[in-house]
């Protein structure tokens, strides 16, 4: 049993969310220098004319899509309302001074002028919303997990992942107490993946090539099918950026 291992040991988990099954038959690095940037963009001693935005806030697009955006820690994040997926962004630097905020394909998500205006982009809006300011917001970081709250979280991911499918895929994992976080964060993304690959038209095709999510630790987050088994790697040292998001696992799927 768990409670039987030192703490230093590593704890493997298995779900095989038979509870799901009984549902769905029921129901059908940022760049070097971020501080430099922070600073120079959105500082606390601001040059004459240039506004400020807080570190961390809520904002909703011309479009109305509402989302929170934290820029207090190293690495930014951001968060839509409608999803519990949090994204790493990486900021680089764009013309007249503003930053462009990717994800880890690389795919711009957000940019930030230097005065302080935010363009959100998204797959309806590719060419980019403005987004305004609408009030404060919460910091996005990751809660503290213990072994039965990891076992919980995995139980949802596959419950979650199962009814999408229309078919048991079960999630296994090898954590340890420092991993555990990320690991249970990294599950309810994939299974967000699945969620959104359902959505799309070719999805029979694609869901028939996932049977199992398998999450290990590493040196850094990945994502990669090995035959029918999404194998996700979590560097857990990274925190919140220390997995792949729901677009790169559905790259890894083929579905992108």
């Amino acid at each position: 049993m768990a409670s039987e291992r030192p703490a230093h040991a590593y704890l493997p988990f298995f779900v095989a969310a038979l509870a799901a099954a009984g549902s769905l038959a029921c129901a059908s690095p940022a760049l070097a220098g971020p501080e430099v940037l922070r600073e120079g963009l959105f500082g606390a001693r601001p040059s004459p004319g240039r506004s400020t935005s807080p570190p961390v806030a809520r904002y909703v697009s011309q479009d109305g899509d509402g989302f929170v955006l934290d820029r207090s820690q190293p690495r930014a994040f951001l968060k839509f309302d409608d999803s519990p997926e949090v994204w790493a962004l990486h900021p680089q630097p764009a013309p007249r001074g503003d930053v462009i905020y990717k994800n880890d394909l690389g795919e711009p998500m957000l940019r930030a002028t230097r005065l302080g205006g935010l363009t959100i982009f998204t797959p309806e809006r590719p060419g980019g919303s403005p987004a305004a300011l609408s009030g404060g917001g919460p910091t996005l970081r990751l809660p503290s997990m213990g072994p039965q709250a990891l076992l919980e979280r995995l139980a949802q991911a596959s419950a979650k992942a199962t009814r999408a499918a229309r078919r048991l895929i079960p999630f296994e994992a090898d954590a340890s107490p420092a991993s555990s976080a990320v690991v249970a964060d990294a599950a309810m993304v994939a299974a967000e993946a699945v969620v959104r690959m359902s959505r799309r038209p070719d999805a029979r095709g694609l869901l028939a090539k996932l049977s199992k999510v398998k999450l290990v630790e590493g040196r850094k987050p990945s994502a990669v099918l090995h035959g029918s088994e999404m194998r996700i790697t979590v560097a857990p040292a990274e925190g919140l950026a220390g997995r792949p998001s729901s677009d790169k696992i559905m790259m890894a799927a083929g579905s992108r």
